[in-house]
């Protein structure tokens, strides 16, 4: 079975998420728990790809994050994932720094959209997400519809996640302030289903939580890195 390489860090309690469900996908398919899988993992500062994006550092941000993913190659790894949406901006030139395989969390997630047969999508993730056009290129080139929330909006949502979510911290109004937020989005943009663009969301956004399919990127992302671990 091929060794998984995560680079995590982006931040800590997703990164705790991705290795948690990475081996209870792994025991289940396994049908066991009594084994576990072998991967590595290289933490880095989640602040310093916050202070590239900000300062329009593209190629700082990828030569960084790049050479996390080079190390968990030379350290072994057949094939790697960065444990962060945000990251994604540069993914394809993250990918240039390394010859084993890198899963990218936006096309995952767009095979699961397009599994569901989903075609009118919200996105909820840090302010660079939501703003940028990484997350949005497949979707709009596949004939989906994929819309944020407002600039307002936005500023909210990445200011909880960055001093709430990415330091473990949960609060019963910050969920009940985004859900006001993704209420709205559903009403106004006939959403059929809403993309957890940040691995941190699914801390406080949960299925049931509103009445269309939430697309949780850290489970689909997990779920392409079991099945690339039992690939030939």
């Amino acid at each position: 079975m091929k060794r998984a390489g995560i680079v995590g860090g982006l931040g800590p309690e997703s990164t705790v998420d991705y290795y948690q469900s990475f081996i209870q996908k792994y025991q289940d398919r396994m049908n066991s728990k009594q084994t576990l899988p072998e991967l590595y993992i290289n933490s880095i500062n989640m602040y310093h790809i916050f202070k590239f994006i900000s300062e329009d550092r593209l190629n700082d941000l990828s030569d960084y994050v790049g050479e996390a993913a080079k190390k968990l190659e030379e350290t072994g790894a057949a094939f790697a994932v960065v444990s962060a949406n945000t990251p994604h901006i540069v993914f394809e030139q993250i990918r240039e720094h390394v010859t084993i395989p890198m899963i990218s969390i936006v096309e995952a997630t767009y095979d699961k959209a397009d599994e569901l047969g989903l075609q009118n999508v919200g996105l909820l993730g840090t302010k660079f997400t939501m703003e940028h056009d990484f997350f949005k290129k497949p979707f709009q080139s596949g004939g989906k519809k994929i819309v944020a929330p407002s600039e307002e909006d936005q500023q909210f949502i990445h200011q909880r996640i960055v001093d709430e979510l990415e330091n473990g911290i949960v609060k019963e109004e910050t969920k009940q302030a985004f859900l006001q937020i993704i209420n709205k989005m559903m009403k106004q943009e006939q959403l059929d289903g809403l993309i957890l663009g940040c691995t941190e969301l699914p801390m406080i956004l949960k299925d049931g939580d509103v009445d269309i399919p939430l697309l949780n990127t850290t489970e689909i992302h997990v779920d392409k890195m079991v099945e690339l671990t039992f690939s030939d």
